[in-house]
């Protein structure tokens, strides 16, 4: 995923297609992958709903091009996940 990208498809477990909004990616050292966090894109617009944010380790293939999404593994990767949004979320709130 090169930076900056805005959205990406994600392919369900039934193989459908679903357009998402990249909210931020990063780079754990701690577990030597990149993260990504993502929701349906539209889902902004409705300020009365609660907005699902997903996140995925995301590991880059070969060639540079697509990468893959894995999910997460650990629950140490969930917290640190958590605490990355939560200093997202406050820094945007700032602005």
């Amino acid at each position: 995923m090169e930076n900056g990208e805005k959205h990406i498809t994600v392919v369900d477990e039934n193989g459908n297609e679903q357009l998402y909004e990249v909210l931020f990616t990063f780079d754990s050292d701690e577990f030597e992958k990149s993260y990504v966090l993502y929701f349906p894109v539209g889902a902004d617009e409705d300020e009365n709903e609660e907005i699902e944010i997903h996140a995925s380790a995301y590991i880059q293939n070969e060639e540079g091009e697509e990468g893959s999404l894995q999910p997460i593994e650990t629950d140490e990767e969930w917290d640190m996940i958590e605490e990355m949004l939560n200093t997202f979320l406050d820094e945007e709130e700032e602005e």
